[in-house]
């Protein structure tokens, strides 16, 4: 019996396996706004300002709003689809209806590039950070239990350490774990917002002249790095089956988050910019360098403590979007049944949430965090393009499906962010290129291998095809 690769799932089965989830169902707008804030607001904001102002000088400011519209089109797709399908899975489960099992596969296999190893770049980070932050106060720890095997050192155990904490939180429960969020988000606002508050009456206007120094490709390629610290809001999608209020709670709490996201940032870059001049913006340590510079050291120790604890919030999300799309994969068949077990008392899929954890901790205890940073970029913004086609394919496909929040301007609206998309990957190095190809041929390999065989949509097939040919 031949299998078909392009099966589709019908919206009523994502809807049961949404009423059926033992997972419980306990979070609101408000939770889901601050589980992508403290997603979104980690590494990019004290990273990607520094680096996008070498490219772009003060015109840094354009590349974060037109980053900002690019992502604000991107979280309009997903909140319509979001509302559509409130299951755990994000693009996943949404590619499954629009496109087919191929497809959903290989979005899957996708998204585990985009949030697996970006949460292991993210403990890496975070493990540089606080040895940095250490050596401060004259703690030197061994560089051989901090450094990767490749960079010089035997295993980078902060970074293994911190990983195993958040998948132990993440094991405990999502109301636990997004209480733990929230905490962090409101601290890690603060911050920033003490930057901003200590940094404005030091910003000299001489700063923004001229304003685009590489012209409107410099603002660009700006706009290709800034795009990158806005990444996460849609980890927000996959909680959609813990909420209490899915078709509503979904694009509030998409909205929200991305609206705070977006002031944080340009207030941020506007005050730094103003402080420094763009050339001699420490990209490694944007803020903290910046107020040291005028003397305010306590406020760049505090800034330094802001990053620690964001990438905290970071790896939370990251990780807990990583098991639920694993979750998910695992309940079609297309991964091992075992990924897809709700421990009794936690109502946490347990199994998938260890088995991630660990894989992610090797990821950053032993590989070098250049070496694996690149691949998340491309993932996330082919993910992106993916959710866009699926809005204009659906509203063909499945016109009289609810939907409780409808983009505007179908399809003009989807094409326009499939635009901004595409062209920020043409800028992506051609290695980073290559590297996805592969992934995706190591992904289509176990699809065929096992995925196919198991899958449950599959043996639902074949079973028709059976009885109707008897």
């Amino acid at each position: 019996m031949k299998f078909n690769l392009w099966l589709t799932k019908e919206p009523s089965q994502l809807q049961e396996a949404s009423e059926k989830t033992p997972l419980k169902k306990t979070l609101r707008a408000i939770d889901l706004a601050a589980l992508g804030i403290g997603s979104v607001v980690g590494t990019g904001i004290f990273v990607a300002t520094g680096q996008g102002a070498h490219l772009a000088g003060p015109g840094v400011l354009l590349s974060f709003i037109i980053a900002a519209i690019t992502s604000g089109f991107c979280a309009l797709t997903y909140s319509e689809l979001a509302s559509m399908f409130p299951v755990a899975g994000s693009t996943y489960s949404y590619a499954y209806v629009a496109f087919g099992e191929l497809i959903a596969w290989i979005i899957g296999w996708d998204l585990m590039l985009e949030y697996m190893v970006s949460a292991s770049a993210v403990a890496s980070g975070w493990s540089a950070t606080f040895v940095g932050l250490l050596q401060t106060v004259g703690l030197n720890l061994p560089k051989a239990l901090v450094t990767a095997p490749l960079a010089g050192g035997i295993v980078d155990l902060p970074a293994i350490l911190i990983v195993l904490v958040i998948t132990w939180i993440l094991y405990l429960g999502i109301r636990e774990s997004s209480t733990t969020n929230n905490i962090i988000v409101i601290v890690k606002i603060a911050v920033i917002l003490l930057f901003v508050f200590l940094g404005f009456s030091k910003v000299e206007l001489d700063n923004f002249s001229p304003f685009a120094p590489f012209g409107w490709k410099g603002i660009m390629s700006g706009a290709a790095i800034i795009f990158f610290a806005y990444i996460g809001f849609d980890a927000v999608s996959t909680a959609a089956e813990e909420t209490k209020n899915p078709k509503r709670d979904v694009p509030l709490g998409l909205m929200l988050c991305l609206a705070i996201v977006i002031l944080l940032y340009v207030s941020v870059a506007f005050v730094l910019i103003g402080m420094v001049p763009f050339k001699e913006i420490d990209v490694e340590n944007a803020l903290p360098a910046a107020l040291a510079r005028y003397g305010i050291r306590w406020g760049g120790a505090l800034v330094a403590t802001g990053a620690i604890v964001g990438m905290i919030s970071t790896l939370i999300i990251t990780l807990y979007g990583q098991v639920r799309i694993f979750m998910v994969m695992a309940r079609d068949g297309l991964l091992p049944a075992s990924f897809s077990r709700v421990h009794p008392i936690h109502k946490t899929p347990h199994i998938c949430t260890w088995i991630t954890g660990i894989i992610t901790a090797f990821i950053a205890g032993v590989l070098p965090l250049s070496m694996i940073i690149d691949l998340v970029n491309i993932g996330t913004l082919f993910a992106f393009i993916i959710v866009s086609l699926g809005v204009i394919i659906l509203r063909k496909t499945r016109p009289n499906l609810d939907r409780r929040f409808r983009v505007p301007g179908v399809p003009v609206t989807p094409l326009i962010t499939i635009g901004f998309c595409f062209y920020l990957i043409a800028s992506l190095h051609s290695t980073t290129w290559l590297r996805f190809i592969g992934w995706l041929a190591a992904g289509l390999s176990i699809y065929f291998l096992y995925g196919l065989k198991h899958s449950q949509l599959q043996k639902e097939y074949k079973l028709k095809q059976t009885k109707l040919n008897q």
